[in-house]
């Protein structure tokens, strides 16, 4: 091979390993940029449902009244929580069932987290992204 040749080809490879680079360079910060976009307040408000007041009784005798705020990923996931409203007020009284008074007062984060993911474990049109307590009133 004469010398030409070989300088041809060390410079192609040379080239084809810096577009390489460059490529997965340019993939990497575009995925990037994509991360971590959160919803705006205007897209938690128009794919929010809020759901019925539901009084029911505790494990320990007590009553509960609670409405809870329920944030989905797109229209078509919230239109489908509105449809799936008496599967959410089971969810809801099975849950309540087996709650006493003290786990209201220490906190109501593991209560949402069932209901998300019980209602995530039903839904096929998008998903639940955040569930909020928006009203409680222990009797």
């Amino acid at each position: 091979m004469s010398r030409l040749v070989k300088t041809m080809i060390t410079s192609l490879v040379i080239l084809l390993i810096g577009a390489i680079a460059a490529l997965v360079v340019v993939l990497n910060v575009a995925g990037q940029g994509n991360e971590g976009d959160a919803q705006t307040i205007d897209d938690i408000v128009e794919y929010s449902y809020k759901s019925p007041e539901i009084t029911t009784d505790l494990e320990d005798g007590t009553f509960v009244r609670i409405q809870f705020q329920i944030v989905t990923d797109g229209k078509k996931a919230r239109q489908e929580i509105e449809k799936r409203d008496f599967q959410l007020k089971n969810i809801l009284i099975k849950e309540l069932a087996t709650k006493t008074e003290e786990d209201f007062k220490s906190g109501l984060s593991n209560l949402e987290e069932v209901v998300m993911t019980e209602l995530n474990g039903l839904m096929t049109e998008g998903q639940v992204t955040e569930v909020y307590t928006i009203n409680k009133i222990l009797q």
